[in-house]
């Protein structure tokens, strides 16, 4: 399958990247290689998780985001901002003062994307779910949809089909703005998003043609610019959301159990995204089938530890729970007439008998099978050969992964420096052309080292 039209945030700067390996050893896809002393990014694996991104010690892999001036040629500019983004400001800093720096930054509108989480909460309440295999695993974590569809397709099938708040809230504000009276193409809708996954599912949405949302930007990169007009004392406290109030579930939807606690029967939460490859492969073993309904997310303690956070993510969680314990206290009227509003038109903006199938994105070795079963079988012979250490001194990230590699005709044996003296030892390949091939793997001036 040709995947290269599938967007990825995730990129590296050869200008900058050392060839340190650090990216290539977390990758939970395999989805890196080193070349010529710099890590490569296959995009037919990448699943925009941000693993790479957090280890990357000369900061040589980046998030690409949208710009704050993309906002510009949209009459009706609109922020979408989750709940994570208040969480991040110390308390003394009123909500009102956050809403007011995106006006000054030159949005028109201010909208928290958790208002669509009431009206997901009754459909999740209701199992108007399309899906007949459990156990039920949430679509909310980008990451998590690409990380099924590369590494666990057989589960293709629990996914539920359904929009989560971003998009929800997106469609919605859409339909609401056309009815002011705005046109189509004076509309955009920009997410701030703390983590790389969610532009990647904007730019090249899964089960959709094409997404609610117009554009990204980077969350870290707007804190930083909204917190300095706030600790400068430019921002009064007079602005309120375009929406009003988030419920108390609303405003803990994106953190770790704030969704499982809302569907019927057995759930379960689990976050990082080893924690979760470890759980998906007890359940593709056929265990765990009493399980109901999955919540899964890719970086620990869900949203509050994304990438593109700027706190703490321990203090972002306690400061969302106060948040929601106020809440509690607001008249819920006005959140029952949005949400009465909402599920006026459910089909439409919850996605409901309207997205499309998500399809695998398993990593075959070739288009035609018979050649990819030729090729398996190679890769599973050339394995046995390999030391299976996982050195990763090879620029593969483990023994089986250049395996493949060579199947591919991507890499030879004498990748691996193990076979490399085995080679020397029987007079098949020379130490000269060992050097060679390392220089090919790590640069050609890895090896030239002066110590004093």
């Amino acid at each position: 399958m040709d995947f290269s039209h599938f967007h990825h945030a995730i990129k590296v700067d050869p200008d900058i990247c050392i060839g340190c390996s650090h990216c290539m050893r977390v990758c939970p896809t395999e989805a890196i290689r080193v070349w010529n002393g710099v890590a490569d990014i296959n995009g037919n694996r990448c699943i925009d998780c941000g693993d790479c991104y957090r280890v990357c010690p000369v900061s040589a892999i980046f998030v690409h985001h949208d710009p704050l001036e993309s906002i510009q040629p949209y009459k009706a500019r609109v922020a979408l901002i989750p709940s994570i983004l208040i969480g991040q400001f110390p308390e003394i800093v009123k909500t009102s003062q956050i809403y007011n720096s995106f006006y000054e930054l030159g949005f028109t509108h201010v909208v928290e994307v958790e208002q669509g989480v009431d009206v997901l909460i009754d459909a999740y309440k209701d199992g108007e779910f399309p899906n007949h295999e459990k156990p039920y695993i949430s679509t909310y974590c980008p990451a998590i949809v690409r990380l099924i569809q590369v590494r666990f397709p057989s589960l293709l099938d629990n996914l539920i089909l359904v929009n989560p708040p971003s998009d929800i809230t997106a469609a919605f504000y859409r339909k609401k703005l056309l009815e002011e009276g705005f046109l189509e193409e004076e509309i955009g809708l920009f997410y701030i998003t703390p983590c790389a996954a969610k532009i990647a599912a904007v730019k090249s949405p899964e089960g959709e043609d094409k997404s609610n949302i117009d554009g990204v930007i980077n969350m870290n990169f707007l804190y930083d610019k909204i917190y300095r007009k706030i600790s400068n004392e430019t921002i009064k406290s007079t602005a309120s959301s375009d929406m009003g109030k988030l419920s108390p579930e609303s405003i803990l939807w994106s953190l770790t159990g704030g969704e499982a606690r809302h569907f019927k029967g057995r759930n379960l939460s689990i976050d990082g995204i080893s924690n979760v490859i470890e759980f998906l492969e007890h359940i593709e073993d056929q265990e765990n089938h009493d399980i109901d309904f999955l919540e899964l997310r890719s970086c620990n303690q869900s949203c509050a530890g994304g990438i593109l956070v700027s706190g703490n993510r321990f203090f972002n969680i306690e400061r969302l729970n106060k948040r929601a314990k106020r809440m509690s206290s607001y008249p819920i009227e006005p959140r029952q007439e949005r949400k009465d509003d909402m599920f006026s038109c459910k089909e439409e903006i919850l996605g409901l008998n309207k997205l499309h199938e998500i399809k695998p994105r398993s990593i075959i070795l070739d288009q035609n099978l018979s050649v990819a079963l030729e090729k398996m079988k190679k890769a599973s012979k050339l394995t046995s050969y390999l030391p299976g250490f996982d050195c990763g001194a090879c620029g593969a990230p483990t023994c089986k992964a250049l395996a493949e590699d060579i199947a591919q005709n991507n890499a030879t044996l004498s990748h691996c420096v193990f076979m490399q003296r085995v080679m020397e030892k029987h007079h098949r390949l020379s130490p000269e052309h060992a050097i060679r091939i390392i220089e090919r793997v790590w640069g050609k001036n890895r090896l030239n080292k002066n110590p004093k």
